[in-house]
């Protein structure tokens, strides 16, 4: 197998982890949570944070920061 097919079979379990991972989270919180939200979309290598506090954005813009850097090590590496 190469590391292409091998990096597809490991982002597709991945994603199908997270969602049960929020299906769980939903299914056993409490009724009333004081808690806050955040996303990260990244377009190639261009990350865009989003959050419900000042707190969770920054915190989601590093990851994404971080994550930019290792696409782009990782695309020269393969390159």
């Amino acid at each position: 197998m190469s590391f292409f097919q091998n990096a597809l079979k490991t982002g597709i379990i991945f994603l199908f982890l997270g969602f049960i991972l929020v299906f769980l989270g939903t299914l056993f919180s409490s009724g009333e949570s004081n808690s806050d939200f955040g996303g990260l979309i990244l377009i190639g290598p261009i990350p865009i944070a989003f959050g419900s506090s000042p707190a969770i954005t920054s915190t989601m813009l590093w990851v994404g920061i971080v994550l930019a850097f290792v696409y782009l090590f990782v695309y020269r590496r393969v390159r």
